[in-house]
């Protein structure tokens, strides 16, 4: 958990996808994407993946506790091309997660502006005066007991932005550390996956997804 011994979970890379321009990897929950501030929190995916491929180029991040699809470029022109991509919101994204309680209607949309909390950073939260456009829209999979399982569509991305919507509607990510509390924060893990990627290769243009399974 965030705010705890960092002790990221060790095994082989867990390769999804690899080409001339691409390295699509699935991470695991618990390692940080880039190196955190001091020599302890240097372990991170980035430097995992650069240990193999020593080309690799960031694009995105995930944060720490969640998994699943991370895509890196092995050349400067991929890495403009999918920076671009991301940009213009042109990535499509979908996530598992596990929310607290039953969730009421079977779809839905929140779209609430969020900011960083300065004072609690790296925390989120809503300000409809200064915060920035976040919309994220989602599906009911499964009930299960005192929760459900949904999946998510952002159609942007702010940081913590899944989390704090489940949150905000009353139903939070099962097991975060931040934004969830009492029944809701006791899992073994972040309840949140990156399942798939949707975007354009960097060489031609064609449209590829890539995909994780979820492991919970």
């Amino acid at each position: 958990m965030q705010g705890s011994v960092y002790n990221p979970p060790q095994g082989p890379l867990a390769i999804l996808h690899h080409d001339h321009e691409l390295l699509l990897v699935d991470k695991p929950s618990g390692l940080l994407s880039v190196p955190g501030k001091g020599e302890h929190l240097a372990d991170c995916l980035i430097a995992r993946v650069q240990a193999v491929f020593a080309e690799a180029l960031l694009v995105h991040r995930l944060d720490r506790d969640t998994s699943g699809v991370m895509v890196f470029a092995l050349t400067r022109h991929a890495q403009r091309h999918l920076g671009l991509q991301f940009e213009k919101r042109q990535v499509k994204k979908t996530y598992i997660a596990r929310v607290f309680g039953r969730v009421g209607e079977k779809t839905g949309t929140v779209d609430l502006p969020l900011i960083v909390d300065w004072p609690n950073r790296p925390l989120q939260h809503v300000d409809f005066e200064n915060g920035k456009q976040a919309v994220t829209d989602w599906r009911v999979l499964k009930y299960e007991e005192n929760a459900t399982r949904v999946r998510l569509f952002p159609q942007t991305g702010r940081s913590h932005q899944l989390r704090v919507h489940m949150r905000e509607i009353g139903h939070p990510i099962l097991g975060d550390p931040f934004y969830a509390t009492g029944e809701a924060r006791k899992a073994e893990r972040l309840m949140l996956h990156a399942e798939s990627l949707r975007l354009r290769h960097p060489d031609g243009g064609k449209g590829l997804t890539f995909k994780a399974n979820c492991p919970f």
